[in-house]
């Protein structure tokens, strides 16, 4: 009896799941670089063979340290999407770490919502009667 509601619920919580897993390292991908973009990275594409060459050696996708011209700058190396790299300074990287947080604390926060609404409707669809006595619930 209850199989026959739960399939239709499984398979569409399947689906979302490998929807979410095949789709997920292009979105982090792009989410991250529109981040770098918004902090102030500047793009440099690998426009001659040399820099894509040198490009492809780097560390993929990852957010490094360098230091240059007696100072540290920020890189991050894409040779697979937009055969670039993002530069950043100091500065910069600060930017783009607040940026992620705040983008951490709205998905915390969205997750918050579904959460709350989840469990409101499995309050308002579920026989709790079946259960039987329940201990009383503290009010203070």
């Amino acid at each position: 009896m209850y199989f026959s509601k739960g399939k239709p619920i499984f398979a569409a919580l399947a689906l979302a799941v490998i929807s979410a897993c095949s789709s997920s390292p292009d979105r982090s991908v792009e989410t991250i670089e529109s981040r770098l973009s918004a902090a102030g990275f500047v793009i440099k594409l690998a426009d001659t063979p040399e820099k894509l060459t040198h490009l492809e050696s780097m560390a993929q996708r990852r957010l490094f340290p360098i230091n240059r011209d007696g100072g540290m700058v920020f890189v991050y190396a894409d040779s697979q999407g937009c055969k670039c790299i993002y530069v950043g300074s100091g500065a910069n990287y600060q930017q783009y770490q607040r940026l992620a947080i705040q983008q951490n604390i709205v998905d915390e926060q969205q997750a918050t919502a579904e959460d709350i609404k989840m469990a409101a409707q499995t309050n308002a669809e579920a026989n709790w009667d079946v259960w039987g006595l329940w201990p009383r619930p503290v009010i203070y």
